[in-house]
Parts: C-alpha cells; structure tokens; sequence
C-alpha cells in the first residue's frame, strides 16, 4: 500500500512532464499504478483521505473511544492477514467473540463501522464462536502492532499517537481489553470459623494474556482509570478489592 506523499510525488512528475515509464524507475511504483493514478487522481486523493493515518499530516482515527475500544479487542482476541492477491495489499482485521456474548459481538462490528464506514463488515460462525471481520487496505496503518507472529512473540508497544488516544480514553481501552481476553466472575472462597464452614462471594476481574507487554499496558490502562490490581500468576491480571472492582464497572461490567 502506497501512502499520500509518494502519489503525491508521482503525479508531481507526471506533472512536469515525464513519462509513465521514467516515474516508474524514479518511484519504484509499477507502470499500470502509475497510469491509474494519472487517469484518476482526484478519485485516489479521496480513497486515501478517507484513512486519517494516510493523509499528509496523519491524523489519529476518530472517534477516540471507538478506537481505543477496538485496540482492545485487536490486541485480545483479533489478527490482521492478507486477503486474496498480495499484491494488492488488502487486509481483514479479524476478531473473534464467543458466541455467549451475542451484545460483544455487535459492539465489536458497530465499533468495526465506525473506523471504516465505508467497508462493509462481515459475521462469519466459527466453531463455538463468531468471527467479526472487515477487510480495508488501511488496517496496518490503523494498527501498526500487526506483525509476523504471535503477539506474545514479539513486541508491542504503542505508537506515540495511540497512547494519546488511550490516555484520553482509558477506560475504554480497559473495556476492550476485558471484553477480549477478560472476565468478571463470582468468587468463591470458604472459610473455617468457629469450627463452621462459611461460604464469601465476592465479584472479581480477571485479564490473562500471555504477552507480557499487553498485560503491562492493561495494567498502565488501570493506573489511569485508579483501579487497583495485583499478578496472582505471571500471565494474569486480577482486580478484586470492592471499591476497584466498582470503579472498573463504571467501564467494562459482565459481558453481555
């Protein structure tokens, strides 16, 4: 996928006077993208305008809660891959919501619309599961986290520019994140007192993934919000004190 500054510079040299062929071997872009960008410029200005990360001085999706959310998910339990021809470059951003939560599923796809209004988003059923997915040449750029590998096999860190859209939006990266690879559930623990047996419940979250720079950023996300949490094992996050667990439904809640 070719970004706005070197169409930008090929219809420069096409517009002084070059051949198709001679922009071509200046620009490394092929021939026939040459001749369409020529025949079709303002068209193409449009399509690239349309993802903000592409546009002469990028500028951060919006809107900002809708993305942080979406990173969430992405970052849990979503991928991005090529979709037929390589060569044209276009993605699906794939993130996959149990099928018990049908209410997760249609926030992810609105939350899918929302960033790309203008690429369809499709429900495909998986085996105990659905995939939410929508395909756009633009999904790299939009989550440049995408990689080669398994996430928790590489890097991951945030680019200057997400950040500031999390630290703006904080609770609603935590409400992504959890929605993906959290819970909130009802402990249980009993106790001896007195010789008597006493059942406690109390609600708990719990946030595991085994990417030690995600469950740092979903632990930086709850500093933010002032949610206190602890590392009961090395690939789990857990909030149980009342008042946080309080504080982090004001975000996330029980799936639904």
């Amino acid at each position: 996928m070719y970004d706005l500054t070197v169409r930008q510079r090929v219809l420069r040299l096409l517009g002084s006077g070059q051949t198709v062929s001679a922009v071509s071997r200046q620009t490394g872009v092929s021939r026939a993208t040459v001749r369409q960008w020529r025949d079709n410029p303002d068209h193409l200005s449009s399509r690239v305008a349309s993802c903000p990360r592409c546009q002469e001085i990028p500028q951060p999706p919006a809107p900002g809660d809708v993305y942080a959310y979406l990173l969430g998910l992405y970052l849990g339990d979503g991928c991005i891959s090529t979709v037929g021809d390589p060569a044209k470059q276009v993605w699906s951003l794939r993130i996959m919501c149990a099928d018990a939560w049908p209410g997760l599923q249609e926030e992810c796809a609105q939350a899918l619309a929302a960033l790309r209004p203008g690429n369809k988003v499709r429900r495909l059923p998986r085996q105990g599961c659905t995939e939410i997915n929508c395909f756009s040449k633009h999904w790299p750029h939009l989550l440049p986290q995408h990689g080669p590998g398994k996430k928790h096999e590489r890097p991951i860190k945030l680019e200057n520019w997400q950040r500031k859209i999390v630290e703006a939006n904080p609770g609603s990266l935590a409400r992504g994140l959890f929605h993906s690879d959290g819970c909130r559930l009802t402990n249980r623990v009993r106790r001896e007192f007195d010789g008597r047996s006493q059942l406690y419940e109390y609600p708990r979250y719990l946030f595991v993934n085994e990417s030690r720079d995600i469950l740092a950023l979903c632990g930086e996300t709850l500093d933010m919000l002032g949610v206190a949490w602890r590392l009961p094992k090395p690939n789990t996050i857990s909030v149980a004190r009342r008042e946080a667990v309080e504080r982090l439904d004001e975000f996330v809640g029980p799936k639904y």
